[in-house]
């Protein structure tokens, strides 16, 4: 058995690499694990240019880069391995992994969440020219343009409506006849001027050179099919978050996040959720940059406190 750590941060996001820089920082022994490579979703980001420090902007595989040398720098490990399994009650927390057993007396969980996607063939080659998934990090690349936003629900509405301030054209595609989103978000939509939408319609192919230049559509009432040219796609379809390995012992909600507030606590003493995968209203790289830094020193507490226990 490996040594018992102060912290052991599962995830390199920034979520997981601001922890493991600020729970070095505070003096306390610290390995991150990570399956691939740091920065999680933002890795896949080619120009992020609302993450503070940055006047032109960076992509987002050498911010991650930056992230996880900075922490490195201060004394933080990390280890390359894919969890599949966890033992969070008492006060020593196992995880299990493709490279053996990890203990800490304290877990941060930054795993993050994924975008659920269309499932379309073409799909992957062409994120980033064309296909994206958040309208608050790429909105502003399609300034002027014309874009789809496919979903119905409160991130489809609400991507709309950034989209409708910088987009010349806004066309929300939805597979029935009215939105599922919040009453609060129909008029503003329903009165933009330029927000169209596709009712009853699903997105069955996508049409493209080296870039998106269009969505092959069925309609779900008439059986027809048809063509939309479009600049650019964003998918607002739900997110999936990475919490599945805990959710038989920590609290989620409906949609599988779990629950931590600004503290990060989650319902076991000693464990902290960060960024995406706990609920939270707003989830961009700075908000699971501040949630990192909150769980460090929310670790640093529980420890200082369980160790004067353990002393008394």
């Amino acid at each position: 058995m490996r040594e018992i750590y102060d912290a052991v941060v599962i995830g390199g996001g920034p979520g997981g690499y601001t922890a493991a820089l600020y729970c070095v920082r505070a003096g306390l022994k610290t390995i991150l694990l990570e399956k691939l490579s740091a920065g999680g979703q933002m890795a896949l980001s080619t120009q992020i240019d609302n993450y503070p420090g940055f006047e032109e902007g960076i992509d987002g595989f050498t911010l991650a880069e930056k992230m996880q040398a900075q922490a490195e720098r201060f004394g933080a490990e990390t280890e390359l391995a894919d969890v599949f399994g966890a033992e969070l009650e008492g006060p020593v927390k196992t995880v299990h992994t493709s490279e053996g057993d990890f203990q800490g007396r304290t877990l941060i969980l930054a795993a993050g969440a994924f975008p659920r996607k269309l499932g379309l063939s073409e799909e992957e080659q062409l994120i980033g020219r064309g296909v994206n998934y958040c309208a608050a990090c790429d909105g502003m690349f399609y300034k002027g343009k014309t874009v789809a936003v496919i979903g119905g629900g409160n991130s489809a509405a609400a991507d709309a409506m950034v989209l409708s301030r910088i987009c010349e054209k806004v066309i929300v595609v939805h597979r029935r006849d009215t939105l599922r989103a919040t009453k609060i978000y129909h008029d503003p939509l329903m009165k933009a001027e330029n927000v169209e939408f596709v009712w009853n319609s699903e997105v069955t192919g996508l049409l493209h050179g080296d870039k998106l230049t269009g969505l092959k559509l069925h309609n779900r009432a008439t059986g027809e099919d048809s063509e939309l040219s479009v600049d650019g796609v964003f998918v607002s379809i739900g997110r999936i978050p990475a919490s599945e390995l805990f959710r038989d012992v920590l609290k989620t909600d409906g949609a599988g996040y779990i629950v931590a507030d600004e503290s990060t606590r989650t319902n076991i003493p000693g464990v902290f959720a960060v960024g995406d995968i706990r609920t939270k209203a707003v989830r961009q790289v700075v908000t699971a940059a501040a949630d990192g830094a909150v769980a460090a020193h929310y670790a640093e507490e529980y420890l200082a406190e369980h160790k004067s226990a353990a002393l008394a």
